[in-house]
């Protein structure tokens, strides 16, 4: 089941993130900020958080908003799932899950920022099954050697 994401979530959402060991220890600081802000003020702005429970457990999550100064862009911050749930489908439901949501507010195209290096291979090969384009790359942007990649799809 696909629901809003509620601020007791946000404890097993940092340590689901941690889990993957895909994020550096500053980005799960930086999840902990996103979320207490959704919860405290972004709501407002149009950013939805959306968490995947399966038998009373919370087994992924995401995060999504529209760009600022933008017709109808959407960025797709956070998307993660627990590495024993990998592979089985749950992030392929809350990717329909954010596109069609999107859709519903008229959203016409959805970016997404990732990272180059090699353990993100995954993450990236998932978003080209799911019918992404490379839009993008920006030679080392998060470090040397760290380049950011850019993904696009028109919804």
């Amino acid at each position: 089941m696909i629901r809003p994401t509620k601020p007791e979530d946000t404890p097993e959402l940092l340590a689901l993130a941690s889990g993957t060991e895909v994020f550096k220890p500053h980005e799960i600081i930086a999840l902990e900020e996103v979320l207490n802000d959704y919860h405290q003020f972004n709501q407002g702005e149009g950013h939805r958080a959306v968490t995947y429970e399966q038998q009373g457990q919370i087994v992924g999550f995401a995060y999504f908003a529209p760009r600022a100064m933008t017709d109808r862009t959407w960025d797709l911050y956070w998307i993660a799932v627990t590495r024993q749930t990998q592979a089985r489908g749950i992030g392929t439901r809350l990717l329909h899950h954010i596109e069609e949501a999107i859709r519903g507010l008229q959203g016409r195209l959805l970016l997404i920022e990732t990272s180059s290096l090699p353990h993100y291979d995954l993450t990236r090969r998932f978003y080209v099954k799911h019918k992404y384009e490379q839009a993008a790359v920006i030679k080392d942007f998060y470090s040397d050697g760290d380049d950011l990649v850019i993904f696009r799809k028109r919804l």
